[in-house]
């Protein structure tokens, strides 16, 4: 438990010793200014390439391991 203690208490301690203090953040434009352009928004549905799916039988796997092997055979 001391051991978590120190290492939460760890980032605090070096954080105080930064020399520099972070960027100021500001927005890009003035929210106030009433004629600033703005980008909408498109609603995209979630759900919109959903296509419904069964579960199906599996399929030898002896036949499907031929398909996708080399036919000269392993190269290992």
């Amino acid at each position: 438990m001391k051991h978590m203690f120190s290492v939460a208490i760890l980032p605090i301690l070096l954080g105080g010793c930064a020399s520099t203090y972070p960027a100021e953040v500001t927005a890009a434009r003035d929210p106030a200014d009433v004629t600033a352009d703005f980008q909408r928004s498109h609603y995209h549905s979630p759900v919109a390439g959903y296509s419904h799916r069964v579960p199906v039988d599996p399929k030898p796997w002896k036949k499907l391991n031929d398909d996708v092997s080399t036919k000269d055979g392993d190269a290992s």
